[in-house]
């Protein structure tokens, strides 16, 4: 479902991303872990269509951004570090507007659906500007999965969250990747990336250095300090 082959990607003389290259089958959870700067969040952004790799190939469902880039963008769930919420709409309001962007026949019945899973229906009448920082990012939370993408991806979806949100948005996305979504999610806490999944990548300075499992990274960790 997602493809990336020595995707690069530079900002002046700085390189981001220097030729990363792996791949998510379609309803697989993998959780990018790595320091600030590792790249992470640019990564999410190209494959977001929001910014174009300055080499390398990106694919998203079989299907190439820079030719498809509105096709893509309808199988994508994307949650930044910014909620991109409307602080003077409610919580309601907000997921109604995105409905409608979307053209959700269902748009009513789903924005219902999402508030209660999120746990915000019994705030869904209150402006967003209302909100604790945890109370927004449920809320984006909601925002990105509302059109069902088929591909969802999440920067930092944890942040802010207390642990009861926490939870809340575990079973959120072990439902979504059940019904066959195919997640992406960054984060910069090696423990909770190994704890939610199975298969995490590491990114370091913008090259992959590990692409497996815990216990994988586990020996690999323990032979590079023996060996020292």
């Amino acid at each position: 479902m997602i493809e990336l082959c020595e995707l690069a990607k530079s900002f002046g003389p700085r390189a981001a991303l220097a030729g990363v290259s792996f791949s998510v089958d379609a309803g697989e959870f993998v959780a990018l872990v790595g320091p600030n700067g590792a790249g992470k969040t640019t990564l999410l952004r190209i494959l977001a269509t929001l910014i174009r790799p300055t080499s390398g190939e990106v694919r998203i469902a079989g299907l190439d951004p820079a030719k498809a880039g509105e096709a893509v963008r309808r199988c994508i769930g994307f949650l930044s570090h910014r909620t991109l919420l409307y602080e003077d709409l409610t919580a309601e309001q907000n997921l109604r507007f995105y409905a409608r962007m979307y053209d959700l026949p269902d748009g009513p019945a789903r924005v219902g659906e999402l508030l209660e899973r999120v746990g915000l229906t019994e705030r869904r009448h209150d402006l967003v500007r209302t909100f604790s920082r945890g109370m927004q990012q449920r809320l984006a939370v909601a925002r990105a999965v509302l059109p069902r993408p088929q591909v969802l991806l999440l920067d930092e979806p944890y942040t802010g969250l207390d642990v009861e949100a926490v939870q809340a948005l575990t079973d959120l996305l072990g439902e979504l990747v059940g019904e066959g979504c195919t997640a992406l999610l960054t984060t910069h806490d090696l423990d909770r990336g190994f704890a939610m999944r199975r298969r995490v990548v590491v990114l370091s300075r913008g090259w992959v250095v590990y692409d497996g499992s815990r216990a994988g990274f586990d020996l690999a960790r323990h032979r590079a300090l023996t060996a020292r």
